[in-house]
């Protein structure tokens, strides 16, 4: 058989197989977790310091 061949399909169910059907994830390092609460935290200040104050004063004066 050469690579140009087309490969025979195997029509066996997963479940009859047993075998290659484990999916499993990868863990997540401690420093992407230290990325995104970080991202979170500045997030929350941003909003509480500069948008929310903002806000307050844009809305009460925006045109009709």
């Amino acid at each position: 058989m050469t690579e140009t061949d087309p490969q025979p399909i195997e029509e066996s169910a997963a479940d009859v197989e047993h075998q290659f059907h484990h999916y499993s994830g990868n863990r997540i390092p401690w420093y992407v977790h230290l990325i995104w609460v970080s991202f979170w935290i500045f997030a929350v200040y941003y909003a509480l310091t500069y948008v929310f104050p903002l806000l307050r004063m844009e809305l009460p004066s925006s045109p009709p």
